[in-house]
């Protein structure tokens, strides 16, 4: 009697992140005395994402991680079926209070640790 046939399954994971992470940097051509906490750099980052995609868009679940006020510059986390949104509401930012602005995507990892390090600025002594 033969052996019965072997079967096999293919599975293909495209993503089983379930966040990604952003390093992104707020950036002004005339800065002009404005300033940035968490709290409005979070507004920012809602107000964008319902400019493009209304209610829907700003229920997306961001968490800002880390916000650096002298620089202007962020961690963000967000779920990776979300990414392209906020993504693309931040590229298409162009004003805060009046004032020219855009926001930069600096790194973009499904891993934090990535975005610990840039090996473009390493130092070697």
């Amino acid at each position: 009697m033969p052996a019965p046939a072997t079967t096999y399954e293919r599975i293909v994971y495209k993503n089983p992140s379930e966040h990604h992470y952003m390093k992104v940097c707020l950036d002004f051509q005339d800065r002009g005395g404005i300033e940035v906490n968490v709290a409005q750099f979070k507004q920012l980052l809602v107000s964008s994402l319902k400019d493009l995609f209304g209610e829907v868009g700003a229920a997306l679940p961001v968490d800002v991680l880390t916000f650096e006020e002298k620089t202007l510059s962020a961690i963000l986390r967000v779920p990776s079926s979300g990414l392209a949104k906020l993504w693309s509401s931040l590229t298409l930012l162009g004003s805060y209070k009046g004032k020219k602005c855009a926001l930069r995507v600096i790194q973009v990892s499904p891993f934090l640790l990535a975005l610990s390090g840039n090996s473009r600025e390493l130092l070697l002594d």
